[in-house]
Order: structure tokens, then C-alpha cells, then sequence
């Protein structure tokens, strides 16, 4: 009976989250959007952020792994259900659910779900397989490019796609309830002391490098034209739909799965020096490459700011401020985290974003929640916008 009475408090909560983003969502779109289109935009929203706020929960997902009971059927149904609303939302919006890399959504949706739920009968141990499967899933997904648009509402006034969030419930059930890895904690929830926790990390992080991005011309400040409701409500749907996009979903799989499973590795083994030696080696070493690979000036700051982050690493370690490898987990998430903004085209940028990921992996460690990491990522998103800050990319 506690179970189910834990269930049942944790879907009430989801639906007082989901209640209060569909009302923002409705705010946002109902002048720019016709009302069928907003009818059943907002059925799709409310379906799929109520299972997003869900189906991590501890409590759910113990639930839901006992109802599967890792038989090949029962595993494949709720990725089954997703993907039929998926190819649903694309015929209602006029669409042709069927073009070739639609096609193959049903490999990359189901096949970690399948895969595990035949891993997690050999034991609970932490091994390469499973980073395997964590790269398997995301760079594919990452790297398709789909002929359809997903946007909800279609017109693009909403604040995501299907698509990414679909991907997003994907990863969490299939790493969450079947793999059975702990501590992800991708749910929302809300107190004060980490939610204060998180607002003095973006702080921190933002003053920190804010005196070095503007001596090396990366931020300039421009100020705002006019400071006005308007320009306070163009900061708050940034602020949500940075939240909701981007820091939600990077988060979720640099923090919550990556650093989070390399922790519980590098602990496992008990040899975290091993650990930290061969991935300080590997990532320095391309940080330095990537970094004379791209244009521009300061071809060596990358590789410096994964040194740092390595030497820090190390020594928290040594002084075991935490469980072991939690810190070295950490260094190399925050590095790799920094090496995928390789697509910025600026040197600068990435090991700021390498610093950056280490601000966000230091609030999941304290308050071992994606969204409170999310929201530091969030903010240091928005910083610009809010600061009237202009970014030299």
C-alpha cells in the first residue's frame, strides 16, 4: 500500500507541473496559433511532459520494472506507444510519417529498451556495454537529420519538438526502469535549498569568466534598447525554452546517465587512478588537437582547461570529498561536454563550455537532480540576453 501511495502522490505532482507549463504553453500560442491546431497541440503536450515528469521517478520506475518483469513484450510497450503518437502527430499535421529515416526511428527507439532488458539479468555491475549502448543511442540521434518537423504546436510558437522529447522519455525509460540505474534523478521537484544551491553555481561561474571572456573580446556588452514588460517576457520564454530544448536534454545525458555511470564505474573498479590517468591522457590530447584544428587565436586553451580540470579533479580525490571517481567522472563528462561544442567554431567557447559543464555537474552531485542542473545550464544560456551581454563566436 505505501507503494501505491508513493505512486500516487508522485503523479499528482506530475500532473501540478504538467498543469502549470500546459497554462505558459497556452499563454504563448493561443493568439498565434488556430484553435485546432491549438486543441491538438496541447493534448500531445500534456501527454508527453506528463510521462516526461514520470517516468523517472524512483518510485515509478521501480513500479514499472516489476509490471515488465524484462519480458521482450511487456519491455517494448510504452517505446511502442511513443512512436505511434509520434507518427500520429505527423499525419494529423499533414505529413508523410513514413520517409526513409522515419523509418528507422523504431531501431534507435527500441533497441536500448531490448538490449537491456537482457543485460540486466547478468548482474547490476556497471560495465563498457553499457557506454556502449549510451553511444549507440546518442549519436545517432544526435546526428540524423529528419525530413519531417516535429514542432509543438507545427508553426513553431511552442516550446519543443516530439521528437526530442520522445528521445528524452526514450532514454530515461530504457537507463532508468529497465537498466535500473540509480541516482539519474530526471524529475522534477522543487526546494529551496538546491534551488538556491543552483542560483549561486550560475553566479559563481558566471562571474568567474566574465572578466576573462570580455579581455579576450569573447563578451561585450551592449545593454538594452528599451527595458520593458516586453523585454522581461522575451527573457522568461528563453529562459523556458533553453530549459526545455537544450539544458534538459544535454543534461539529462551528460549528467544523469554519463557522469553519473562512470561515477558508479570508476567506484566499482576501486582504481580510480587508473581511471583518471588513461582519460586525462586521451582528453588533453584531443582538447590540444581540437584546439589547433579550429581557427582563431588561443589554439592551446582548450587543452589548459582540461589539464586544470584534471589537476582539480585529482586532488579532491586525493582528499576524498566524495565517493571515489565521483570527481574524475566529473573532469571527463565536463571535458567531452566541452569537445561536442566543437560545432561553435570557437576555441574560446569550447573550454568555456568545459568549465561550464563542470558548473553543471557540480550542482547534479550536490543535488543529484538534472533539472537543478539544468536550470544553472539554463541561466548561464541566458545570461547573455538578460545581461545585455553580446557573444563573439
Amino acid at each position: 500500500m505505501s507503494d501505491v501511495k508513493s505512486i500516487k502522490q508522485e503523479l499528482i505532482k506530475s500532473s501540478l507541473y504538467t498543469t502549470v507549463l500546459t497554462a505558459i504553453f497556452l499563454f504563448f500560442i493561443w493568439e498565434k496559433s488556430n484553435l485546432i491546431e491549438v486543441v491538438y497541440s496541447t493534448l500531445f503536450f500534456i501527454v508527453l511532459y506528463f510521462t516526461l515528469f514520470t517516468v523517472g521517478k524512483p518510485a515509478v520506475g521501480s513500479y514499472l520494472r516489476k509490471q515488465i518483469d524484462y519480458s521482450v513484450y511487456k519491455v517494448g510497450v510504452i517505446p511502442v506507444v511513443i512512436l505511434l503518437l509520434y507518427y500520429l502527430y505527423l499525419y494529423i499535421t499533414g505529413q508523410n510519417p513514413f520517409t526513409d529515416m522515419n523509418m528507422l526511428l523504431p531501431f534507435f527507439i527500441l533497441f536500448p529498451a531490448f538490449v537491456f532488458s537482457s543485460k540486466v539479468k547478468v548482474g547490476k555491475d556497471y560495465d563498457w556495454l553499457d557506454f556502449t549502448i549510451f553511444v549507440m543511442f546518442l549519436l545517432p540521434i544526435t546526428l540524423i537529420t529528419l525530413e519531417t518537423k516535429s514542432e509543438i504546436p507545427l508553426d513553431g510558437n511552442g516550446f519543443d519538438s516530439f521528437y526530442r522529447i520522445m528521445i528524452l522519455i526514450t532514454a530515461v525509460y530504457a537507463f532508468v526502469v529497465v537498466r535500473g540505474v540509480k541516482d539519474v534523478g530526471f524529475y522534477p521537484e522543487f526546494q529551496l535549498k538546491k534551488l538556491w544551491r543552483a542560483i549561486w553555481v550560475w553566479l559563481l561561474f558566471y562571474s568567474s569568466i566574465f572578466i576573462f571572456a570580455v579581455s579576450v573580446n569573447f563578451l561585450k556588452y551592449k545593454g538594452h534598447d528599451v527595458v520593458d514588460s516586453a523585454l522581461f517576457l522575451k527573457i522568461f520564454k528563453k529562459l523556458l525554452t533553453t530549459f526545455l530544448h537544450v539544458a534538459l536534454f544535454e543534461e539529462l545525458f551528460f549528467r544523469g546517465l554519463l557522469q553519473n555511470m562512470l561515477q558508479k564505474r570508476i567506484s566499482q573498479s576501486s582504481n580510480w587512478k587508473m581511471f583518471w590517468l588513461f582519460a586525462a591522457g586521451i582528453l588533453v590530447a584531443l582538447s590540444l588537437a581540437t584546439g589547433y584544428l579550429m581557427d582563431g587565436g588561443m589554439s592551446y586553451f582548450p587543452a589548459l582547461v582540461s589539464l586544470l580540470l584534471f589537476v582539480a579533479a585529482w586532488f579532491i580525490e586525493k582528499a576524498k570529498f566524495d565517493k571515489t571517481g565521483t570527481y574524475t567522472a566529473l573532469a571527463i563528462s565536463s571535458v567531452i561536454f566541452g569537445l561536442v561544442h566543437y560545432h561553435s567554431g570557437s576555441i574560446i567557447f569550447v573550454g568555456l563550455a568545459a568549465i561550464g559543464g563542470w558548473a553543471y555537474g557540480y550542482t547534479y552531485i550536490k543535488t543529484k537532480n538534472v533539472f537543478y542542473a539544468a536550470l544553472v545550464h539554463t541561466l548561464v544560456n541566458t545570461s547573455a540576453l538578460m545581461f545585455g551581454l553580446e557573444l563573439a563566436k
